[in-house]
């Protein structure tokens, strides 16, 4: 079984592989407080939209549901029989203002930066960049618990994609050099627990650091606490993780045309993603990933606006935690099990089959009422949660390792561009239908949709496996006849399955 070969690997990169783990926990956490503190913040420093509220502090009595009024005036003069408002106008959390937040702000800057680091990493020390953007971004998460106006948050939202931009290309790169090919799509599932791990500690930290309200600052101190432990982790980096050399397959080894110059490496570059199995790839994965940045930035704005005591602190610290980590570790042993039997076209497979079997699921979330809707987030998240280790591992093992991480790391790009703005679409869709009509399109309908895109991945897969292996064989006799096959035109390399 891959997932015992996995932990019975040697123990150092073990060690290795769970600090990389530590630090997406502190990226994901990092990324996802606005998500669980957008409200406090908003009514603090005000910005996006304003809505009628319960005020929590008054016993209800009347026979209005706050939510559903929709004027101030209307809201302001509910009131109980001894005149006192049980409902308050007040900034919601949610709106345009918020959905730029944790789209465009963070997006455009985190994918850009993300290339041009991927392409330095290819050709410097990967370890001490991936310190150097750990520091900055937990650097920027503290100071966002000093912001005092909506631009302030703005510019640190930016910075704190420059610096998170550092984490998965490198450490992708660096997992796939210290484990070998057979155990790399587990190893790959077992770092993207930290997606999981920092999702659910952000509502944790977001609901009950928030409500503990220290020294009367409410949702800084969430903040503050989730800023701190990554100067600690990046010491332990600096101080004991090894930059490991370069894993390269055997035709790489034997063959010198694979050590290009900088010139030709971007040409590689480029001419990967002209491979149509890796651009219906990354198209899919964008799609499925727009699914989970919708979700995962609308959650406790849809369970307080639906389900005002639901405890959605409690239930969404651990059900991500539980079962999107034991998705996603369960995707990529499966695939690499898979992989075995039928070749690369296994793991597309398992991509296709979970998206469409976590669909159902996902819309049960929508439509139940708590604790149910919780609990169909279990299997709708070990199941479709199976895509994000598989899919990185295609993406490594479509193109030579020595431009792995700028693949990843324009994969991501592309991926993020697409998946991190789908945001945007949350806001008109509300409003010209309701918030659970919108989420059901842009949750378990992107799923569903990125099943589909994903079977075309396939099909063209196919095709590319036959393409490339004549290729090969025409390399082959050009090296054989001393020729160089880059100067010749022929297309080798980055086409590689």
């Amino acid at each position: 079984m891959n997932l015992l070969q996995l932990f019975r690997s040697e123990g150092y990169p073990l060690y290795v592989l769970c600090v990389l783990l530590v630090t997406y926990l502190l990226n994901q956490l990092d990324r996802y407080i606005l998500a669980t503190t957008s409200a406090p913040m908003a009514q603090d420093i005000h910005f996006g939209d304003m809505g009628c509220l319960e005020n929590s502090t008054v016993t209800f009595t009347g026979n209005v549901t706050c939510k559903k009024v929709e004027h101030e005036f209307s809201c302001t003069n509910l009131t109980n029989p001894n005149g006192t408002q049980y409902c308050l106008w007040d900034y919601n959390g949610s709106g345009e203002q918020y959905q730029v937040l944790v789209g465009p702000a963070f997006t455009i800057v985190y994918t850009i930066t993300g290339v041009i680091l991927g392409f330095i990493a290819d050709i410097w020390n990967r370890k001490y960049i991936l310190v150097v953007c750990l520091m900055l971004w937990s650097g920027v998460t503290i100071l966002t618990g000093f912001a005092q106006e909506y631009w302030h948050v703005v510019l640190l939202r930016f910075a704190l994609g420059i610096g998170q931009a550092g984490c998965t290309p490198f450490a992708a790169s660096i997992i796939a050099d210290y484990f070998p090919a057979e155990i790399r799509g587990s190893a790959m599932g077992f770092y993207n627990w930290g997606i999981y791990t920092g999702y659910s500690l952000s509502y944790a930290i977001g609901n009950y650091i928030t409500k503990a309200n220290i020294n009367g600052q409410g949702w800084r101190w969430a903040y503050y606490i989730s800023g701190i432990p990554g100067f600690v982790v990046g010491l332990l980096i600096l101080l004991s993780v090894k930059e490991p050399e370069r894993r390269m397959t055997d035709k790489e080894k034997d063959d010198k045309s694979y050590d290009l110059t900088p010139l030709r490496k971007l040409r590689t570059i480029l001419r990967s993603f002209l491979n149509p199995s890796l651009m219906m790839l990354i198209i899919a994965g964008s799609v499925r990933n727009a699914a989970g940045y919708i979700w995962g930035n609308n959650t406790q704005l849809f369970f307080d606006y639906y389900y005002k005591d639901s405890q959605v602190g409690l239930w969404m610290s651990w059900v991500p935690l539980f079962s999107g980590c034991f998705g996603v570790l369960f995707g990529g042993f499966i695939s690499d099990r898979v992989v075995k039997r039928v070749g690369p076209q296994g793991r597309i497979w398992v991509l296709v089959l979970s998206q469409l079997c976590a669909a159902p699921f996902a819309a049960m979330a929508l439509y139940l009422k708590p604790p149910y809707a919780f609990l169909a987030l279990i299997p709708s998240n070990i199941i479709g949660e199976m895509w994000v280790g598989v899919t990185l591992a295609v993406v490594v093992e479509l193109v030579p390792s020595y431009i792995r991480t700028s693949t990843v790391a324009v994969y991501l790009f592309i991926s993020t561009n697409i998946g991190g703005n789908s945001p945007l679409l949350v806001t008109p869709l509300r409003k010209a239908t309701s918030f659970r009509t919108a989420l059901t399109i842009l949750f378990p309908g992107l799923y569903v949709a990125g099943s589909l895109l994903f079977v075309l991945t396939l099909l063209v897969l196919r095709r590319d496996i036959k393409k490339v292996k004549q290729e090969e064989e025409e390399r082959q006799l050009l090296l054989n006849q001393g020729e160089d096959p880059e100067e010749s035109g022929k297309s080798y390399g980055a086409q590689r399955t």
